[in-house]
Order: structure tokens, then sequence, then C-alpha cells
């Protein structure tokens, strides 16, 4: 089947899904899946044969003709959300029950359909009409998603900032699109490289679409609404819906001029992001805020892919451009698989016990060891350890930074200081990721909740499986997927159409294929090992504690206490205590809760101002004509005078 073919089936699919998913939730999973599948396979069909698709019809909305194009750019992102878009419909079916959720589970069904509709129709549509419509439909099916649970105000909360942010960003792609409508005389988009007094729209681009991406200080909506999503909502979000806005930034800056300081600034944005991204999520408490907030951390890996790329392009240097645009996109897939895998794997956690807070949890490693250890496998990959998928594409964006030192200048310089920060990043979410497992999966149980855990069924199990085998897949051979970032990168780059795999990533891929043999072995001798001799349990030295207790462990907020220090500055705790001073004490307390620092100490100061002087201004609007004829007489004055100064000039 042609692509156009198989578009028109995953349509269908999710037309049949939206339908069913009120009173037939089988017929809808099976319609889901389908669907995904459909596209999946169109996706691989153009990346395969590197070709464009194109499909234009008489029907017209909004006066214009529907106009549809699936490249190697818009293919590449539609499979990760094929893939992402089937595992967390089966995820669903388990995760969000209508025994559970009677009122939310059907409606959701049919939302989840409507957002992965619209997130398809973005990456294919070719009008900057439509391109407005689908998004806005994409915007506002996530908020519903969002806020399944309503009835709890912080999600109503979440819910309206997203919304109010997303709409922000919407203005921004409105008027960066009207701009090009204006400029061309049409709304159809493609490419545009030569109309040179295009190139200042890509700051409105930047902008409309950075918001939706999330990246640092545009990412004010995105730990919350993550946070308090179902967590099927929370890993699509997550994996696909601020890809949307990465898509947007990639796309449009291949199709349309940038600015000379364009690659500049999305590099340095990326950095941004990166560092204090991984900063703001060592200093959570909350499982699902922490994911959330390491989404802005590889967000900025993506970006400084993406911007020493658009960097190289500008100075005529393919090789090490290519690499960095190479990682860039191939950690958007990378970073979808591995996050899903973690929300998915916080969801079953959450499924199990009821809470998301991870000083409350411990010890299910023992209740839970298909979760704990699929949960662990996604924690190596986003810490960027061999031999998983995230160390690949760190690695490519690695490699583009390094070559870039041979360009010398200031692109040069810039790059150093990029690399030693992406690897600072890198170290960060490593010890992120330890205090995470080991809070959560290790030591003893903190709570009762804790102590009667369950695993998850099958039908949420599979789909971690699932993503857990596509992170394991790309680490370990990175060389097959190489001719799809070719494509993709071609559809960005056309000049950029290098195909041979470099030779690093083939020695990569063996050095992969022999550390995770050597783990597989080294499993397996300690399996039989402990199969053969039993384990002996015995007390260890318990350092003078001879009845040691669950609150003596590590909690989440001691055991990153020296690292979130040293972001002070940026994150600015906010400590509850209660010491004692009585030799022993029958109350004592400490909790540290770190803020929403851009939102919570300038954004709402900011609006604050704006309503204080709104309702100031407002106050003038009493109804009295005196006082009106006065504001006249006041303002000719003032005209007057500015006319007489300017006449003496």
């Amino acid at each position: 089947m042609t692509p156009g073919w198989l578009l028109l089936v995953a349509g269908l699919g999710m037309l049949i899904g939206m339908v069913s998913a009120f009173r037939a939730k089988r017929v809808w999973l099976a319609a889901t899946i389908t669907s995904a599948v459909a596209a999946l396979a169109a996706a691989a069909w153009v990346l395969k044969a590197g070709a464009t698709w194109v499909g234009r019809t008489t029907l017209a909305i909004g006066g214009e003709p529907i106009h549809l194009q699936l490249d190697g750019l818009s293919a590449f992102f539609l499979a990760l959300l094929a893939l992402l878009g089937g595992a967390g419909s089966l995820y669903a079916m388990a995760y969000w029950t209508d025994q559970q959720h009677p009122v939310s589970a059907t409606s959701g069904r049919a939302w989840w359909n409507v957002l992965l509709l619209n997130m398809g129709l973005v990456l294919i549509v070719a009008n900057g009409l439509h391109f407005l419509i689908v998004w806005e439909l994409f915007t506002v099916s996530a908020y519903f998603l969002i806020t399944r649970e309503r009835h709890r105000r912080e999600v109503r909360a979440a819910g309206w900032l997203y919304l109010a942010a997303s709409h922000a960003g919407t203005l921004c792609l409105f008027a960066f699109f009207a701009c090009l409508a204006a400029h061309t005389g049409n709304w159809e988009l493609g490419s545009m490289r030569e109309r040179m007094e295009l190139a200042p729209l890509f700051w409105l681009a930047l902008a409309g679409f950075g918001l939706k991406a999330g990246l640092f200080p545009l990412h004010i909506w995105l730990p919350s609404a993550h946070a308090n999503a179902p967590s099927h909502v929370s890993a699509i979000l997550s994996g696909v819906a601020i890809k949307m806005g990465i898509y947007g930034l990639v796309r449009f800056s291949g199709w349309l001029p940038v600015p000379d300081l364009a690659g500049w600034v999305v590099a340095g944005l990326g950095v941004l992001s990166a560092v204090l991204g991984v900063a703001f999520a060592l200093g959570q408490h909350d499982l699902k805020r922490l994911l959330a907030y390491h989404s802005v951390e590889n967000i900025g890996i993506i970006l400084i892919g993406l911007g020493f790329a658009m960097m190289a392009a500008a100075n005529g240097h393919a090789a090490w451009g290519q690499l960095a645009l190479a990682g860039g996109l191939l950690h958007v897939w990378n970073h979808g698989l591995f996050k899903a895998l973690l929300f998915l794997g916080a969801g079953s956690v959450l499924h199990a016990t009821g809470t998301r807070e991870m000083s409350r949890l411990g010890g299910l490693w023992r209740s839970m060891p298909w979760t704990a250890g699929l949960f662990t496998l996604g924690a190596v990959a986003i810490s960027g350890l061999p031999p998983l998928n995230g160390f690949v594409s760190e690695w490519l964006v690695f490699l583009g930074l390094f070559d870039a030192l041979s360009a010398r200048g200031a692109t040069a310089g810039a790059a150093i200081p990029a690399a030693v920060l992406l690897g600072v990043t890198g170290a960060l979410a490593l010890a992120c990721f330890v205090k995470v497992c080991g809070v959560v999966f290790l030591g003893l149980p903190r709570s009762k909740v804790a102590e009667q855990a369950h695993e998850c069924g099958w039908p949420m199990r599979i789909p971690m499986i699932v993503l857990g085998t596509a992170c394991v897949a790309i680490g370990l051979a990175p060389v097959l997927f190489w001719p799809a970032i070719v494509t993709a990168s071609a559809a960005w780059q056309p000049f950029w159409s290098e195909t041979a795999a470099p030779a690093p990533l083939l020695t990569l891929g063996a050095f992969h294929l022999v550390v995770a043999a050597l783990a597989a072995l080294a499993a397996f001798a300690l399996w039989r090992r402990a199969r053969h001799n039993g384990i002996r349990r015995t007390g260890t030295w318990d350092c003078g504690y001879a009845a040691p207790t669950p609150r003596m462990q590590y909690t989440a907020g001691s055991f990153a206490g020296i690292i979130t220090g040293w972001f002070r500055w940026i994150l600015r705790p906010e400590r509850h205590a209660r010491i004692p001073n009585e030799p022993f004490p029958a109350h004592a307390k400490f909790e540290e809760h770190t803020p929403e620092t851009v939102l919570e100490h300038v954004i709402e100061p900011a609006g604050s101002l704006v309503m204080r002087v709104s309702t100031a201004v407002r106050r003038l609007q009493h109804g009295r004509l005196q006082a009106y004829i006065l504001y006249l007489l006041i303002g000719l004055a003032a005209l007057a005078l500015v006319a007489l100064m300017g006449g003496g000039k």
C-alpha cells in the first residue's frame, strides 16, 4: 500500500475509535492500534524510500484547498507518534478503567483519539491556515486529557495554566503564519529559503513553538500539566506533544531563511534548558513532577544539536553539522521512548500505591519487579549510559561539538562550553535517577501503601516492554536507524545527504553489543550462583542502631541536598523546619519545597502588577460626565503642550 492509502486507513481508524470510545472499548482499542500500525507503516515507507508523498484535493476548508505532504522529516516524527500512541492506548485500558473512573474514562478515550489525529495532521498539513486549525484542536484536546480529574483543584489549575501558555504560543504562531501569508500572497507552505525578507519571522516561530516544546524559561506550564495528567497522557505529552514544538522549529528553520544569530540563540537556550531542567528535577519530591523537569532537560539536548546544526549550515560546515543534527533528531526518538517508559512506570507505581511522593515509597522492587526493572532500564537510558539509546544520540551531539572545534573562531569557542555543560547535564541526570531508583524501589517501605503495593497486569506491562525493547534496539544497533536519520536530515538540509554511517557509529554498535553480552553473562552467573548455593540473610553492621526503621533511610530531599545546594540561587527552595533542642525530642519536622521559580517569582508578580494597574485604571470609569470632560481637557492640554514644545524646536 502507498503512504496515501495507509494514512487514509490511519485516519479512518482514529474516527472509528472516537465513535466507539463511549460504548465499545474493545472496538476502540482495535481501531486505535490499527490506525497506529497504519501510520507507522506509512512513515516507514517514506523513510525507507527517501521519497515525499503529496496529496491534494479540491475539498476546501476555510477557503483553502487541502494540501497534505509526508516527507522524511514529518515521517520521522510520525513514526514516534504512532508507536507511543499505540502503546499508550493499550496501557490506558488497564490504567484508566471504566470501573475506577466511570465518568472520565469513556470521554478520555475519545479525546485521546482527537489528540492523536490532530498531532498526526500537524505533521502532514502543508497549508498555514490548516496548520493553525489542527494545532488549536491538538492543544484543546490535550487540555481535556490533562484535566481528567478536574474535581481536584490542582488539576484545574494545571489545566488552566497549560491552556493560557498554549494560547500565548498560538498567538505567536498566528502572527507568524499571517505575516508569512502576507509576504507570499497565499497560505501554502514549502521551501522559501531564497526569500531573505522572511528571516525575522523566525523569532515568532521560536516563541510559539518554544512554548509548546517547554524550553526554559517558557516551560512554566509543563511540570504541573505532566504531573497532574493521567500517566498515559503524561507519556504522550512528554514523548510526542512537546516534540510538536521541536518539529515546528526544525521544519520552518529548514523551509525559511533564518537570522544570523538564530543558531546561537537556539543553542544557548538548549544549554540553559538542559542544565537548569536537570537542576530543578533534582529538587523535586513528586515522582511525575521530577520526570516532567527531565523533559525540559532533554528538549535542551535536542536544541543544542539543532542550534549547532544551524550554525554549521550558515557557515558551510556540512560534516559536523550533520552529526549535530543527527544527534538532535535521534534524541527526539530516544527521549520519546525512554520518557514514555518512565512515565508509564511511574503510572504503575501510582496505580499500586496511590501516591507520587517518593518519600512515602521504598522497597517496591520486591512487590513490583517488572516495574522496577523496566523503570531502571529507562533510567539508564535517560542518564545517557551505554549500551542504551540515550548514549547514542548524546554521543552524536558530542561528536558534532568536538568536530566543530576544527571550524575555529567563535563557533569553536561556543562548542567547548556547550560540550562541558552537556557532560555536566549527564552527570546530574545520573545522580537524579540514582536518587529516584534508590528512594522508590530500594530500601524499606516508608508507608503502609508501599508495603501493600502490587505488580501491574500484563496490559500495562506489555507497552513498557515494547518501549524498553526499542531503547535496547537503538542502543545495540544504531547503524540500522542511520538511514532514517539521513532521510529526515535531507528534508531539513537537502545538501546533507551523506548516506554512509560514520565509522564511529559502527564501532559504538559493536562496543554496545560486547557490553550487553558481558552484562547478560554476569547476570546469568549471579542468578545461577544464587539459585544453586542459596542466599543466606544476616544482619549487617548497624553503626550502633540496634533497631533501624524506614525513617532512618535517605529521603528524596536529603539524598540530593548537596547538589541542589549548588543551584540554590535559581531553585530558591522553601524550608519548613522544627529543629529539636532536647536530647530525646517528641517532635521534629523538616520539609523542603522547590517552587517553580519562573512562574512564582517572575510571572505571578508581573501578573499581579498588571492586575493592580488594571484595577486602578478601571476606577476612572465611574460614569460621572464632569470627570470625563476633565479627562478630555487634560488630554487636550497635554497635546497643546507637546505641540508648543515641538514648535519651539
